[in-house]
């Protein structure tokens, strides 16, 4: 049995690590791509065989305003109601896309650059199912759960920008809906954010919003900090009106977007994952080449999302390994076109915070990372196959996703930090590395320490009252919002806003 000065030591060497490091050794936007599912005569072929299909099937229902911008930068008139894009109009179209470009947060802070190599978890999602913190039973997601959604991933480090993970299925007006969902982002954070729109003439109201928080009208088109999730194309390879209206909507006000193709292998989609691939690429080339169309260069995320089903009940598999592979190759397959690549994983299908839910998601996100994948969505909070999001999960899934990140930066070698000479000095002298000097740097330099994962021992965990996780992160959420009440906008902008908006909950 330690003594008292032994134990008193080891509480301080806890508190030590339990506080926030001087040096983060698992910052978000560490380096991925190493893991590489597909070969490079397989990502050429996938490719070629998208090229393909847009040449020679193209698109079906597309917009006349849209068919006229088209015609214009080089495609041509299919088969009727269809419109085909001829390979050099696509390779034109990537070659003046943006390799990466910075996503704004309100605060310059919580800026991101996004593109490249660089990997960043995030959020999305449109759950209409609630964990609740009480309960722990699912009930429909509300207003203030967005609102406390908000500012709990507010405090979390590795969330880089923050989507609505959830509907407020207590507003009724579709208008409201999207004014309210954008303000309870505008209160809560100053991270980069996203939304969506229902509708195209929502942007513009919304966006008159959007300049109040930014200081001033036209002043939120100089530096956007919240962008747009469009899904403008419905598979299988046709058009939807009404998003691609909104994607014209959002380039006059300058407002970057994520185009977002979600096919579903064996349903809207070929379920051999090859043939996927190769539709789905073909799919978010096209909303590629429809951007490039209307303003070559504009800023997109290439947000290429495949969903899988489980073929025998025709459910979602989000937490499946074949999602796992298909995401992480559709991160490949856009890193080697040289565009901003986007994917979805860790989409557990649990319903609790339980062994399958941290399995499938561990899986599914370490897979997207290593792969390369720049901004992977749904990554944190969502359950249920999309269905649901918890508070808790939010807490897990932040550390989890440093683990990740420092998987992803592997292990640096030098002469330094070989260690040839502290070797020697251990072994020769006291025989062990406890408290020298390279021992200490490492210690805050290369380790992680977690605050919610146990690594005490049996009896210390029993004496604490063996929780289990779930049970820990809904301390941490609770703490979290019964404190952390941010108001990122001024008593001016909110009366601001309040005159002219419905605002429903403040």
């Amino acid at each position: 049995m330690g003594s008292a000065t032994t134990r008193a030591g080891r509480q301080k060497r806890l508190a030590q690590r339990a506080a926030k490091p001087v040096v983060d050794p698992c910052p978000p936007g560490q380096t991925g791509g190493t893991y590489k599912p597909l070969r490079d005569d397989e990502l050429q072929s996938i490719y070629d065989t998208a090229l393909k299909l847009l040449a020679n099937l193209g698109l079906g229902e597309v917009p006349e305003r849209l068919r006229i911008d088209l015609l214009a930068a080089g495609a041509k008139d299919g088969a009727p109601g269809r419109i085909t894009f001829p390979p050099r109009l696509v390779e034109e179209a990537i070659n003046q896309a943006p390799t990466s470009f910075v996503l704004h947060g309100r605060d310059a802070a919580r800026s991101i650059t996004v593109g490249d190599e660089a990997v960043h978890f995030g959020t999305g999602g449109a759950a209409v199912q609630t964990l609740d913190v009480d309960s722990r039973l699912y009930r429909p997601s509300t207003l203030q759960d967005l609102h406390d959604f908000t500012r709990l991933q507010d405090t979390l480090p590795n969330i880089s920008w923050y989507t609505r993970c959830c509907v407020a299925t207590d507003i009724a007006d579709s208008f409201d809906l999207d004014v309210n969902t954008v303000y309870a982002l505008l209160k809560n954070t100053t991270k980069p954010t996203a939304t969506s729109f229902t509708l195209a003439g929502h942007v513009a109201p919304i966006v008159e919003m959007l300049d109040i928080a930014a200081g001033g009208a036209g002043e939120f088109a100089k530096r956007p900090f919240m962008k747009a999730h469009i899904s403008p194309i419905i598979s299988p390879m046709r058009f939807g009106e009404d998003a691609v209206d909104v994607v014209y909507q959002c380039v006059a006000h300058n407002i970057p977007m994520s185009c977002i193709t979600a096919a579903q292998a064996g349903a809207t989609a070929p379920a051999t994952m090859a043939g996927f691939l190769a539709q789905s690429l073909a799919e978010t080339l096209a909303s590629l080449v429809m951007v490039h169309a209307i303003q070559p260069g504009y800023p997109m995320i290439f947000s290429n999302w495949p969903l899988v089903i489980d073929l025998r009940t025709g459910a979602f598999a989000g937490g499946s390994g074949e999602t796992a592979v298909l995401n992480a190759a559709s991160a490949q397959l856009s890193n080697w076109l040289g565009l901003v690549s986007g994917v979805a994983c860790s989409m557990t299908d649990a319903k609790a915070i339980d062994a399958q839910y941290g399995a499938e998601k561990g899986l599914t996100s370490m897979a997207a990372a290593l792969a390369g994948g720049n901004l992977i969505y749904e990554s944190s909070g969502m359950t249920a196959s999309l269905l649901g999001v918890s508070f808790e999960a939010f807490i897990l899934d932040d550390e989890m996703h440093s683990n990740t990140y420092r998987a992803l930066r592997g292990i640096e070698v030098s002469t330094d930090n070989i260690g040839y000479d502290a070797i020697l000095e251990a072994v020769l002298g006291d025989g062990h590395f406890l408290g020298s000097a390279q021992t200490l740097a490492a210690m805050e330099r290369d380790y992680f320490y977690p605050t919610h994962a146990d690594r005490e021992q049996l009896r210390t965990w029993a004496e604490n009252g063996a929780k289990d996780a779930w049970s820990v992160a809904n301390e941490h959420v609770r703490a979290v919002l019964s404190t952390h009440k941010p108001a990122y906008l001024s008593p001016d902008q909110q009366r601001e806003i309040k005159a002219r908006f419905n605002i429903l909950l403040d």
